[in-house]
Order: C-alpha cells, then structure tokens, then sequence
C-alpha cells in the first residue's frame, strides 16, 4: 500500500504539545500524529457502528413491542463487569 502525502497546518501551542508528547513517548513526531489519527478513526468509527446498532435495536423495540426491562439489564451487565455469572434477561412486551 502506498502512502499518500499531505500537508497540516497547527496552531503553535498544538504543534509544541504534539512535540513534547512524541518525544516523550519516544516517536518521531511524524509516528505520533500517525499513530492519532489511526486512533481517532478507529473510534469514530466504532462510534458510528454503535450508533447504528443503538438505533436499529430501537427500531426493533418499537415494531415488535418488546424490549428489556432496565433493571434486570442493568443487573445483568453489572454482574458481568463484575466478573460474574448472570443469566441474560428476556425481552418483555412494554406495550399495554
């Protein structure tokens, strides 16, 4: 794959922090801001799939009728940051 040159312009103080970071961390300034920007895509991008995946899950909630009930959710996944064993809660109609 080859490499695509372009140009940024920084305000100074930004430029100086990016310097002192790369140095630190031991890049080269040019692998820093790589390196950043490889990151920042990765995490919009995670961001807009979660998105998605939020709206389609709504999506499915309101044209089927059912959804999770928050408390037997919020257990559920509080038991396994946790570590622990939990039983996945089951949908349940919320529509009367």
């Amino acid at each position: 794959m080859s490499n695509v040159a372009t140009s940024l312009k920084l305000p100074p103080e930004l430029k100086k922090g990016i310097d002192q970071l790369a140095r630190v961390s031991g890049q080269s300034t040019h692998a820093f801001m790589l390196q950043a920007l490889q990151i920042h895509v990765q995490e919009t991008e995670k961001h807009r799939e979660f998105v998605a995946d939020a709206l389609a899950a709504d999506d499915e909630m309101e044209r089927t009728g059912r959804g999770y009930p928050l408390a037997k959710a919020r257990a559920y996944l509080e038991a396994k940051l946790a570590g622990r064993r939990a039983a996945r809660p089951r949908k349940v109609s919320w529509r009367k």
